[in-house]
This record gives C-alpha cells, sequence and structure tokens, in this order.
C-alpha cells in the first residue's frame, strides 16, 4: 500500500476544521473533574482532568499564533516534519521539530508550556503531518486565545516576520 495521503487520515479519523487551521477531532476528555477552587486563578471553570485531539496540517496550512491557560504536549504520529513556534514568557522564540528523525533534531513529542504563543506549520517540502495534542488540565475554549497580529507584533517586535507569517 502506497503511503496514505492527508485525505486518507481526514476521512479514516473523521477530522474537522479547526478554527486555528487545518483538521482536527478530539479523541479523548476524561471524566475526571477538577474543581474551579482548585485551580489557578485564570481558569474560568471547572475542567476536565485531560483531553486529547489528533491533529493534521497539510502543506499550504497553518495553526495561527494562539495560547492556552494548561500545558499542551505534542505526539507525532505519522507523515512530515511539522514546525512549532513558540514565544516564551520571556519574548524568546524557539522553534520546535516534531516528527520521526532523531538525528535531525526532530521530537515524537514535546510540551508547549501554558501561556505561551504557539504557532505551526509542515516544515519545508512537507506534505504533511499527523499529530495529536493532550491538554492537562483538559482543554476548553474558554481560555483559548487567537492571537491578534498587530497587538502581538507590538509585544514581540524581534519576531514579527514569522507573527506576520503565522497569523490571519
Amino acid at each position: 500500500m502506497p503511503r496514505p495521503d492527508a485525505a486518507y487520515w481526514i476521512q479514516h479519523l473523521q477530522l474537522t476544521s479547526h478554527v486555528e487551521g487545518g483538521a482536527f477531532r478530539e479523541v479523548y476528555r476524561s471524566e475526571l473533574t477538577i474543581a474551579q477552587k482548585s485551580l489557578p486563578v485564570f481558569f474560568q471553570g471547572d475542567r476536565n482532568v485531560a483531553t486529547s485531539i489528533y491533529f493534521l496540517l497539510a502543506s499550504g496550512q497553518f495553526s495561527a499564533f494562539h495560547r492556552i491557560a494548561s500545558d499542551e504536549l505534542w505526539h507525532f504520529y505519522f507523515g512530515d516534519p511539522l514546525l512549532i513556534y513558540e514565544i516564551g514568557h520571556s519574548g524568546a522564540l524557539t522553534i520546535h521539530r516534531l516528527g520521526p528523525n532523531i538525528e535531525k533534531g526532530e521530537h515524537f513529542q514535546l510540551v508547549i508550556k501554558a501561556g505561551s504563543w504557539f504557532a505551526s506549520i509542515p516544515a519545508e517540502d512537507s506534505e504533511y503531518a499527523l499529530v495529536g495534542c493532550t491538554v492537562a488540565p483538559g482543554f476548553d475554549f474558554a481560555e483559548f486565545e487567537l492571537a491578534d497580529r498587530a497587538a502581538l507584533t507590538k509585544q514581540f517586535p524581534q519576531h514579527g516576520k514569522i507573527i506576520e507569517a503565522l497569523t490571519r
């Protein structure tokens, strides 16, 4: 069997369009919850202990800069490398490579820290990347913030070029 293309995974995993770009499907949401009073103050309600999604970005697509209130663990599953751009709390830009080739500095999994701005795009000459994202405490759109290009560029002018490329 030839290597499956992005359309194969979208169909077989029943992925749908994601607001930040690409395609996804939630596959796990813990039935256990954490009460808001036990969470840091910036959480706006009770949260599931953890959530997990499949996420696919094809060539020409990107996941726009955004941030969430929880740590997000990324897992590589299939396809080509994915570049994840992270602007940390100090303003430093880190470019992570999620993929199967450890010798090229790629990682099977990595963590984006809560509150960091991050965006992703398939590496150069990639057809697609099929990955997973696990969030703990669990993901909730109440703490999802899609970056405003002008505001993020004003905050981090040294990263203006990549912010311009990976925002809408």
